[in-house]
């Protein structure tokens, strides 16, 4: 009949934008748990290092187990999402990153807190690729869209922030193991919520990639441990030199397998789009310059300004409110003017704000030296990932946005890990060398058994030690806004918007056959752009169409 289908009621219609309001809260949720975990235990070391017995130089390894696990097994995690289903494969990451946090903070030795971090990152490797995919299968393209981007991105951006402020919150009124057990609770109702406001999505036939998977992970595990390994033993030293070179050599391996799979973990094709490839590169280099900034100022505040562990947190949360704001309006602006804008503006903006934290000195004040940098890269950054988020998975096939969402969470903690131990590196280089200048001064100031001492501890007190950790910091700005700079001109000159492709963020159609003509392809629809239109909960005409295989010429299109 011809009156069968009904017009969607007002009342329905708010409805719908209800659940999706609670799905997106459900999703972001995840994502921020997962985010802040890299930062939260930061302001918590010190007392971890005394419970647990730890050394000085074992202790980064209470970050490094969550960041290597994380890190190497996200390409694994979204994979995981497109065959077995992304819902059930995002509560079963949840559920197991909820354990490991549980475990954490029941630990009792260094070495089950160690595994119980590598364990909370494996779950974080599987739940957050699929919580991205899952906006791609849970919202249509355009509008609904590009605001549910706004809000993870927001999220993803401002989670080392909001971590540093739990953290300081949780040590200084309870005890460090909360910034383990906080997890717990939040995980249950996510777990708990999920299948209540989240669909499930099609399972695409196919089998693990298990050669790809392990010689990734593996080879991007050497990589990020030979970087943490030259900034606490130097460049020459066996055992990194040996890392990076199995690296190499894995990673080299990882290329061949995935050109000759028919359903790789990490389709390279994705790569042959400029946009896509830009936008992955852009991630790296901002996320270097992000976890620096936290890491060096958290260093600065307690260290030099002598801030509280809460008060410390405090600090730092302008940064997520001007980060959240800033993604807002981008998500808002980006289908009227395309992301390029962004990116360049949004780049620019963080190496200004680095550029200024280099002239932080000893008698800097945190209203006067650190809050204004502080926002002004924040501004940039939220920029940044909505317009990076958008531009790595738009116009992918439902099939692959695991792996699409997979290889830019692996850039943007890889990034992270291998960005920061290169700053850390610089900052130990400048900060031997002022500590060699301070010495020079306290020999003159001191009696020949203090300074005997003080030569042997290398711990030089106030105001001498000051002076080195600020003079290390500042170096470590310096190399950060040249990641930064560099993010700017690959938007720059690499990234490319066509008015298809604003076509496309504001709702409407894409014109595939003028697009093609653009490129210099053949008339026709490519598999990328045809299934993003699509229903997600419709079934692909073809479920067992691999999708593009390692020879395919024509590459899904990017924003």
């Amino acid at each position: 009949m011809t009156g069968s289908r009904a017009t969607p009621t007002p009342t329905a219609t708010a409805h719908d934008r209800h659940r999706s309001g609670l799905a997106l809260l459900v999703i972001a949720s995840c994502q921020l748990m997962v985010v802040l975990d890299v930062t939260i235990v930061n302001i918590a070391l010190p007392h971890m290092q005394k419970d647990l017995g730890f050394s000085t130089e074992n202790l980064s390894w209470v970050v490094n187990a969550y960041t290597l696990t994380f890190g190497g097994l996200l390409l694994l995690g979204g994979r995981l999402g497109d065959i077995l289903g992304r819902r059930r494969v995002f509560i079963f990451g949840v559920l197991l990153f909820v354990f490991a946090s549980l475990l954490g903070g029941l630990s009792q030795e260094g070495w089950q807190l160690l595994a119980a971090r590598s364990l909370q990152g494996v779950g974080g490797a599987i739940a957050s690729p699929t919580a991205l995919s899952l906006i791609t299968t849970t919202f249509r393209e355009g509008p609904e869209r590009n605001r549910a981007f706004g809000v993870f991105a927001g999220v993803s951006a401002g989670g080392s922030a909001i971590g540093l402020l739990a953290g300081g919150m949780l040590v200084e009124w309870l005890d460090w193991r909360w910034v383990l057990f906080v997890n717990v609770p939040i995980g249950l109702l996510i777990a708990f919520a999920t299948p209540r406001f989240i669909p499930e999505s099609e399972r695409h036939p196919g089998h693990f990639d298990v050669l790809g998977a392990l010689t990734s992970t593996v080879g991007m595990v050497l990589l990020v441990y030979g970087f943490i390994r030259a900034s606490e033993d130097g460049w020459t030293d066996g055992l990194t030199l040996g890392s990076f070179a199995t690296a190499i050599v894995l990673l080299a391996v990882f290329i061949m397998i995935e050109r000759g799979s028919k359903q790789p973990i990490t389709p390279l094709w994705m790569f042959r789009d400029r946009n896509r490839a830009g936008s992955y590169a852009m991630m790296l280099s901002l996320a270097a310059a992000l976890f620096g900034m936290f890491f060096f100022l958290t260093l600065f505040v307690q260290n030099v300004l002598e801030f509280s562990p809460l008060r410390a947190g405090l600090a730092f949360l302008p940064v997520s409110a001007v980060i959240a704001v800033s993604a807002g309006l981008t998500s808002q602006l980006l289908p009227r003017w395309g992301p390029k804008p962004f990116m360049v503006v949004g780049a620019l903006l963080a190496a200004i704000g680095l550029g200024w934290l280099t002239l932080t000195d000893v008698h800097s004040s945190y209203l006067g030296s650190i809050l204004g940098p502080m926002l002004v890269f924040g501004f940039g950054m939220g920029m940044q990932f909505v317009s990076l988020t958008l531009m790595a998975v738009s116009g992918v096939a439902p099939k692959e946005a695991g792996a699409a969402s997979g290889i830019l969470n692996a850039t943007q903690q890889v990034g992270g890990s291998l960005g920061l131990s290169i700053l850390v590196t610089t900052f130990g280089t400048a900060s031997r060398n002022e500590q060699a200048e301070q010495l020079r001064i306290i020999r003159q100031e001191v009696s020949p058994a203090q300074y005997e001492q003080l030569s042997r501890t290398e711990v030089l007190p106030p105001p001498w030690g000051a002076e080195v950790l600020t003079s290390g910091v500042s170096s470590a700005f310096v190399v950060a806004a040249c990641f930064a700079v560099l993010a700017a001109l690959v938007a720059l000159f690499v990234i490319q918007v066509r008015p298809a492709d604003l076509a496309r963020l504001q709702g409407g159609a894409t014109p595939l056959a003028a697009e093609g003509a653009d490129d210099g392809e053949a008339d026709g629809p490519t598999p990328g752009a045809e299934a993003t239109r699509r229903d997600p909960d419709v079934p692909s005409p073809d479920p067992d169409d691999p999708g593009p295989g390692p020879g395919t010429d024509r590459p899904t299109k990017g924003l």
